[in-house]
């Protein structure tokens, strides 16, 4: 397990806790009512951008995410429609794994009446596989709320560190999900 997970530059009390909510891991994303799969792409999101962002169907500011330093946040779009945004995650590149401080569903991708299932497990997916590009082994670590550690080791097979609420993902989950979502990767 990487060093920094437990002493890295991010800490604790730096981030609200991801609380986003795994519905179903796909191979991709898809249409609740039909299971009818879409090809995704995720970019990373401009300044430019963000400012088009309707502040009223996130519940986190998503502006703030971006400009501030070191963090990257991407969008989750489909190649059929890429200027809708299907969900977003901000997240750093540490020294040894990558950090992700929020994963968020669109609106229209949230609830009982959601578009979209696998949107939350793509975005996870996706820090999994920046971690196996930056030679990290797929090492990713959030901070959960309290109320979620059980599930996000039932869901994504994310692993507690110690007694708190730091928890993540090793070589195998993180495998598992980059190979699941994006198949045609090839792991290093």
């Amino acid at each position: 397990m990487p060093h920094s997970l437990f002493s890295g530059s991010v800490p604790v009390s730096s981030t609200p806790g991801v609380s986003a909510l795994i519905d179903k891991l796909t191979n991709s994303i898809e249409l609740a009512a039909t299971g009818e799969s879409f090809a995704t792409v995720l970019t990373q999101l401009t300044s430019a951008q963000r400012r088009e962002l309707p502040k009223k169907e996130w519940l986190f500011n998503w502006s703030r995410e971006v400009v501030t330093e070191r963090r990257r946040v991407y969008q989750l779009t489909t190649v059929a429609e890429p200027a809708l945004i299907q969900g977003l995650i901000s997240l750093e590149v540490d020294t040894d794994h990558v950090f992700v401080y929020l994963v968020e569903s669109a609106a229209f991708n949230k609830g009982a009446q959601k578009q979209y299932l696998g949107v939350a497990g793509n975005l996870f997916a996706w820090a999994c596989r920046l971690s196996f590009e930056q030679g990290y082994e797929g090492f990713v670590a959030f901070e959960a709320k309290t109320a979620l550690l059980a599930y996000y080791q039932q869901a994504l097979g994310a692993q507690r560190m110690g007694r708190g609420l730091r928890m993540y993902l090793a070589t195998k989950a993180a495998t598992e999900l980059v190979t699941r979502y994006f198949s045609d990767y090839l792991l290093p």
